[in-house]
Parts: C-alpha cells; sequence; structure tokens
C-alpha cells in the first residue's frame, strides 16, 4: 500500500486540520532517506539504528501537545506492511526468513525514540499486509504471511507495544469483506483466530488490534475494482464485522479522497470531491461506535473515565478548565447523572478525565456519555463503555 512522504511544515497542516475537525491522528513511520541506508531505495534498513531512533524522538517531541499551533499525536505505528519486500528488504535470505527479525530491530529502535519524545504515546507493532507466500521470491514478490511474520516477530524479547496493526483487505479489489483466504494469511474473517494467535506468540492477554488500513476501489478509476453502490455495501459490511470484534480498537478507511495523485480509488469522496454512497453507507455505522471504546473497570470503585476531545483542543490551551455532564446507563436503566454539571481540564494528550458517581456492579455493562463544552462554548460529545471487573 502506497504512503505518500509529507515535509514537517506540511505535516504540521495535516495535524491542525485533522484537529479541528475533532479526528484524532495516527503518524506511521516508515522509510529510511538514501543518506542513512547507503543511497538505497527506502525500503532498506538504516545503517545506524540510533539515527532511526533519534528521528522517531524528534517526531513525537514536536507533536506532544507543548507547542502552540502544531498539535497533538499520542497514536503510532511502525513501518509500513514490513512483510512484504515492496516496503522492507530483504524478506529472506536463502530459504530463511530474516525479514520478521529484522523488523523487531526497526520497531524497537522506534519505539525508544516515539516513547522518549512523548511518554504518553501509544505505539502499535505490525502494520502487516494481509497476505504473503513464504516462499522465497526474486524482487518485490518475496513476502511473508502475516500470521508467520507475527509468531517470528514474538520470537524477539522485551518487545513493548499497545496494539498489532494491521491490513485486512481481501486479495482482490473486487472481492467483498467477507472473503476467506487460507491461514497464515489474514482477512477480516481470519482476525479472531489472528488475535488468538498473538496472544499465544507474545504471552499476552488480549492484545487490541487496530486496523489501520482497509478499504475498496471503484471504478472507472481502478478498472478491477467494484461500483460505487457495491464500494458502499461493502463499506457498511467492513465496519460491521469489525464492530462484533471487541478486540478491535481503530479502523482507518484507506483513503477519504481520491486524488490525482494516489492511484489508489478507494476515497469516500471522488475527486472533484463530491460523496460517493459510501460516505452515508460508512457514517452510518461509524457514528454508532465514534467515541472512546470499551475500558474495564473495577467493581465496587468510582471508575476513572478519560475520553479525548481533538475538536476542542483546536480552539482551547491545554490546561484549561472544561465544564461536562454525563449520564450513566446500564442497557435502559439509568445510574447516574452529573447534577448539574463538573469541571475538568484539558491535558495534553487531548483528553479529558473525569470520575461519575457510581459504583458499577461486577458483571455488569455501563455507557457513559459525556457533553464537554470549552470556555467559547464549542462542545462534543464522547461515549465510552465500561465493562465492570
Amino acid at each position: 500500500m502506497a504512503r505518500r512522504a509529507y515535509r514537517l511544515d506540511d505535516v504540521d497542516q495535516l495535524v491542525r486540520d485533522a484537529q479541528a475537525r475533532g479526528m484524532e491522528v495516527l503518524l506511521t513511520v516508515w522509510g529510511t532517506p538514501k543518506w542513512a541506508n547507503g543511497n538505497k531505495t527506502p525500503n532498506h534498513m538504516p545503517k545506524k539504528l540510533s539515527d532511526l531512533t533519534a528521528f522517531a524522538k524528534m517526531l513525537a517531541n514536536r507533536y506532544d501537545g507543548t507547542v502552540a499551533g502544531r498539535g497533538y499525536v499520542g497514536l503510532w505505528s511502525v513501518w509500513n506492511e514490513p512483510n512484504l519486500n515492496r516496503f522492507l528488504t530483504p524478506q529472506y535470505v536463502g530459504k530463511k526468513i530474516v525479514s520478521p527479525g529484522n523488523y523487531a530491530k526497526l520497531y524497537k529502535a522506534a519505539y525508544a525514540g516515539i516513547k522518549a519524545g512523548n511518554p504518553k504515546a501509544q505505539v502499535a507493532i505490525g502494520e502487516t499486509s494481509a497476505r504473503g507466500r513464504d516462499v522465497p521470491k526474486a524482487g518485490n514478490s518475496a513476502t511473508v504471511a502475516p500470521g508467520t511474520f507475527a509468531r517470528l516477530v514474538a520470537k524477539t524479547k522485551g518487545l513493548k507495544f499497545d496494539a498489532w496493526a494491521h491490513h485486512p483487505y481481501p486479495t482482490s479489489p473486487n472481492l467483498p469483506p467477507t472473503q476467506k483466504v487460507r491461514w497464515p494469511n489474514v482477512t477480516l474473517l481470519q482476525l479472531s483466530r489472528f488475535e488468538t494467535s498473538i496472544d499465544q506468540w507474545f504471552h499476552r492477554r488480549g492484545i487490541p488490534v487496530w486496523i489501520t488500513e482497509y478499504g475498496h476501489e471503484t471504478k472507472p478509476g481502478e478498472p478491477h475494482g467494484v461500483t460505487n453502490a457495491v464500494q458502499a455495501k461493502y463499506a457498511k459490511q467492513s465496519l460491521a464485522l469489525a464492530r462484533k470484534d471487541k478486540r478491535v480498537g481503530m479502523f482507518i478507511w484507506f483513503t477519504l479522497r481520491d486524488t490525482s495523485g494516489n492511484p489508489w480509488q478507494s476515497g469516500l469522496y471522488s475527486k472533484s470531491g463530491a460523496k460517493k454512497p459510501s460516505y452515508a453507507a460508512f457514517s452510518s455505522v461509524a457514528r454508532l461506535i465514534d467515541g472512546d471504546g470499551t475500558t474495564n473497570v473495577k467493581a465496587g470503585r468510582t471508575p476513572s473515565v478519560k475520553v479525548y476531545v481533538p475538536g476542542l483542543a483546536y480552539f482551547t490551551p491545554a490546561g484549561q478548565t472544561l465544564t461536562l455532564t454525563y449520564s450513566v446507563k446500564n442497557g435502559t436503566r439509568s445510574v447516574s447523572v452529573s447534577s448539574p454539571f463538573t469541571s475538568a481540564r484539558l491535558g495534553l494528550d487531548q483528553s479529558v478525565s473525569f470520575k461519575p458517581a457510581f459504583k458499577p456492579a461486577k458483571g455488569k455493562t455501563y455507557t457513559v456519555t459525556a457533553q464537554i463544552k470549552d470556555p467559547s462554548g464549542h462542545t462534543v460529545s464522547r461515549t465510552v463503555q465500561l465493562n465492570a471487573t
């Protein structure tokens, strides 16, 4: 999957624009400049991993929320589809798979830099493509299946991460989200097995999965794509499938708008800026799950709730006091409401934390909905699901 390179001042603008629209930003660190890899293509490893660490530290520090006008980036991933030779080479030395071990080195170097630049950052490992052959091939045909790749990455000890990032595209632009593929390839229907497997390989429980790329291309821009009507159907279906999977904490549709510089025609907007039918279809599901996800809390204790409000952070500096009202429900039953309102400070990471006045019962699930207002009157609504354990 192609990724565009940006100048830092362009990234500044992109982050500000996203924040103004109430969106959180994820940045992916990928590609080595020629000066750092011996004048080779970007898919080659840097000669000195310390260069990658220094770059990642600079970038994370630049968007740590402390510099006015640059915004905040708290979500990160490292490399793009490193199980494909197109993005990381070599994949094999002889018949031996070497890309997972090399990627683990890259990831550790970038992770160290990101966390040094912003200790609050969340960082995803993986960014794997949905498919690979597990057979040595020449050039960009050399690939490793995501299941194989993750299993071998897990052999490197000491890797720290907040989620595994994956791109569960179907194997052809015209195939549906329900396509089944042979393991260890991983499309949407194989996510459950993949999740169970990465838990086993990394000796952890409940590792979150971030779907950091997914989409369906449309005709005539992509001759092998689907019609606008079918894209709308697949957009709704794919997000609904992801919604059912409680491990999926992120779903990014690639891309938002078709452009002349992007060979992918999978936008929810056409080149002219007109909305495709997929925009409404995708939004109809997305608005049902917009919020800050699901959090496990201790039964019998007043929970602490944290929500992200990038839309308010665009207008309001960190440290500013915001007003907040909330309601808590168990199903349709009202459990607690704020009376009349509470106050909270806006954090550097564009978050607001508060403690709703109730103590959850073990085994129950609660929905907390908050209305948050800044001093200028800008308001956002956020919803969080709490599972009491």
